[in-house]
């Protein structure tokens, strides 16, 4: 059985090495910035109450259980820009942040081949027991961050890491990095392009996923609140280290910092008709009172 909390995604100073109960953990960094680091699949860890799932210590290796690489990018590219940052700190294999809680993917059976014992009994109480746990405190410090930002009168873009593997289903993927999105262009197209012009990078646009997923955590805090928003994904093996963590979160910084100066990243903007309530933002992106 694995130790209680011990499976640790990144060995950041932000996460630790056994991390405690917290559902997430915030960085610090200036809310007047205007910009927001997000990491729904940061950590590995499951609390001892749950044991192991069921699973053995290489699963929770593996790309079912976290983002290998996500966290240590996350921070370093938070520390680098002054700006705040949310982490979640339980695996998705307990709960996907990254799920809408009508999500039939939010607490996952089987996932890649791996059926998680753990999981094979969770009725709805359990589910409810979980959501109000790990997943409601993660999206309630989001909420919390986006507001801390529009209090000092700045409208802010969200940028997610996340990290995918080299190889799905036996095919090589070619992408050393994708841009995931919705309905909102703003900064994913400028971010797709800045990442491009780097001749010795293959990027894809709504690659190796598709950014178009309801309920999702953009969707839940960029689509809904009119926010500016994009999920960077990085291919697993270029970040395995602290040496290419470092080096991608120095390549994202410079780039982010220079597209977070762009006037309309900072404006409250609706697409179409949403599922869902949309909280409330004024058009000016300012709260009501």
């Amino acid at each position: 059985m694995l130790a209680p909390m011990s499976m640790v995604a990144d060995r950041s100073p932000e996460l630790g090495d056994r991390g405690g109960e917290a559902p997430f953990v915030r960085i610090a960094g200036d809310p007047a910035a205007g910009l927001i680091i997000l990491c729904d699949h940061a950590a590995n860890r499951v609390p001892a109450d749950y044991g192991d799932l069921g699973l053995g210590p290489e699963e929770f290796r593996r790309h079912i259980a976290y983002d290998p690489g996500a966290a240590a990018v996350t921070s370093g590219l938070a520390r680098q820009l002054g700006v705040p940052a949310v982490l979640s700190t339980f695996s998705r294999l307990l709960i996907d942040a990254n799920r809408g809680e009508d999500d039939p993917t939010l607490i996952m059976r089987l996932s890649d081949g791996a059926v998680v014992p753990g999981n094979a009994g969770v009725d709805a109480a359990e589910r409810e027991r979980r959501i109000a746990r790990f997943y409601a405190p993660y999206h309630a410090a989001i909420t919390a961050a986006i507001d801390a930002c529009l209090e000092r009168g700045a409208v802010p873009a969200l940028v997610s890491i996340h990290s995918f593997t080299p190889v799905w289903r036996g095919r090589k993927r070619s992408w050393h990095a994708g841009v995931l999105w919705d309905r909102d262009p703003r900064l994913a197209e400028p971010l797709i392009a800045a990442l491009a012009a780097d001749p010795n990078l293959v990027v894809g646009d709504n690659e190796p996923y598709s950014g178009a997923l309801a309920n999702d955590t953009l969707y839940r805090h960029g689509t809904r609140r009119g926010l500016a928003h994009a999920l960077i994904e990085i291919r697993q093996d270029l970040i395995a280290d602290e040496a290419g963590a470092h080096a991608w979160s120095e390549r994202l910084a410079a780039v982010v910092a220079d597209l977070n100066r762009r006037d309309e990243i900072h404006k409250v903007r609706h697409y179409g008709s949403l599922s869902g309530p949309v909280d409330p933002i004024s058009w000016d992106g300012m709260p009501e009172r």
